[in-house]
């Protein structure tokens, strides 16, 4: 298994990445279009492919931020899911990057969040946070109460929701 940097929106990998990001999280969980497009152009951020075997199998977007890495979406794609490479991608960032923060839906959120939680909970990621809220990705999206785990465990919390507030969210 491999990861591949995507670094251009124009990349032929991208309009699948996209397609499949809408398709799988809600509205007020992702990034339009044009917001999705300024990823490319920003700093702290990599958008990866995720290949196994030569065969396109999902992605994931990741920030690097003070001290840790904030994995923002990541995806096994549909026709690759239940193969057990949601966990290999998990132990492999583990070992690309020791410290990683990410957030999901609480369990009342929707039928899937209560396996999302055990998925990462396998992983070796602990809810952090029960009282984390996600800023609005944009006009007429609302702010969303979510979990935050991570696979170490911070010193400061309140430093590190700053830190993914004001680099990942603008806010």
């Amino acid at each position: 298994m491999e990861f591949n940097l995507i670094d251009e929106f124009e990349d032929f990998r991208v309009k699948s990445i996209f397609e499949a990001y809408c398709d799988t999280f809600p509205e007020n969980e992702r990034r339009s279009e044009s917001q999705f497009e300024n990823l490319f152009k920003k700093e702290k951020v990599s958008v990866f492919s995720i290949v196994n075997n030569s065969q396109f199998i999902g992605y994931f977007i990741m920030w690097d931020l003070e001290g840790f890495a904030f994995l923002e979406h990541f995806e096994i794609f549909e026709a690759f899911r239940s193969n057990n490479f949601g966990s290999e991608v998990l132990q492999k960032l583990k070992e690309n990057y020791s410290k990683i923060i990410l957030e999901s839906e609480p369990e009342h959120f929707n039928s899937i969040a209560g396996k999302r939680i055990k998925f990462y909970q396998r992983n070796g990621f602990k809810i952090i946070s029960e009282n984390y809220i996600q800023p609005s990705y944009g006009e007429g999206k609302p702010d969303l109460n979510l979990l935050l785990f991570a696979n170490f465990q911070p010193k400061n919390l309140e430093k590190i929701t700053e830190n993914i507030y004001d680099v990942v969210y603008g806010k």
